[in-house]
């Protein structure tokens, strides 16, 4: 039997690749990646030029069943996301749980993650904490904020850009306006940026200039 191997890709600077995923992907049967055009970049860079498929959010029901047999068959796979840890706000879970239940081995590699160094330089207790990644859009929304209203813990949440002021004035309603708050954007990249202060203070200025790039949302928890 063959193996699922999970490998995380730089969120942004290509040198946090680590030689074991260089190497993975270099020996794989297959990688399985959430956009080929986004992959197919990276894997140049690399020189890597095993056979890669589509496996993203739209498909993955239907190909994780001929990704298992495969692997049966004696395969070595490995899933990669456009970027980061794949599983993390990204697809990954269903082929793994299904790798887990039919006795194959799944070793997921160390390696980037958005939220983590977003998490560490915050200055926020990072000790303990609860990552929400995405919030939903429309229904649940509310509901999901409003169970975290007295959530002691640091709280992590992604965002895009383009929601982020509507998102921040949410939790001001939400959390209060003086609750801390540091907004990492761009991780790893050239313009990495960290805005911290209150939740008002950072309204306030992504007001002023728009906020751009990836968003990674660190919130304090409720004080005891």
């Amino acid at each position: 039997m063959g193996k699922l191997y999970v490998v995380p890709t730089p969120v942004g600077n290509l040198e946090d690749m680590t030689f074991r995923a260089i190497r993975v992907l270099k020996e794989a049967d297959l990688i399985l990646a959430e956009d080929t055009r986004t992959s197919g970049i990276l894997l140049k860079h690399f020189e890597i030029k095993n056979a890669m498929q589509s496996h993203h959010k739209f498909n993955e029901h239907k190909t994780v069943e001929s990704v298992v047999e495969r692997i049966k068959a004696g395969e070595t796979v490995a899933l990669i996301s456009d970027a980061g840890t794949p599983g993390i706000s990204d697809p990954g879970f269903l082929v793994v749980r299904e790798c887990v239940r039919n006795g194959i081995e799944v070793q997921c590699l160390p390696g980037a993650t958005a939220f983590v160094p977003a998490l560490v330089a915050s200055g926020l207790p990072d000790e303990r904490f609860c990552f929400e990644g995405f919030l939903p859009q429309k229904k649940g929304r509310m509901t999901r904020l409003n169970a975290l209203a007295e959530e002691t813990r640091t709280m992590i949440f992604y965002e895009s850009p383009y929601r982020l002021v509507k998102t921040l004035t949410q939790f001001m309603e939400i959390f209060g306006a003086d609750r801390p708050v540091s907004v990492c954007r761009e991780i790893s990249k050239i313009h990495e940026e960290s805005v911290r202060g209150t939740l008002q203070e950072v309204v306030a200025h992504f007001t002023a200039t728009e906020p751009r790039g990836e968003i990674v949302i660190v919130l304090g928890g409720k004080e005891n």
